[in-house]
């Protein structure tokens, strides 16, 4: 009975990996033709920095965080 249990507990971390990979190269299948264009390449490689910038900029503001 508990060695179902863990070989089913087993099972989650590798579903998880699967299902993050899935995502990662569908996303690159849709991204990689915008990268052949330099214009598109600069805008795309633009809007991800901005959106990581915005992201950490709303975390340190949420969590009180402050740069010494």
């Amino acid at each position: 009975m508990f060695d179902d249990f863990w070989s089913n507990i087993l099972r989650y971390p590798r579903y998880f990996v699967t299902i993050i990979l899935g995502i990662f190269f569908a996303l690159f299948g849709w991204v990689k033709p915008l990268l052949q264009k330099p214009v598109t390449a600069i805008a795309l490689v633009t809007l991800v920095v901005t959106a990581l910038i915005f992201v950490g900029l709303t975390l340190r503001g949420m969590l009180g965080l402050t740069v010494t």
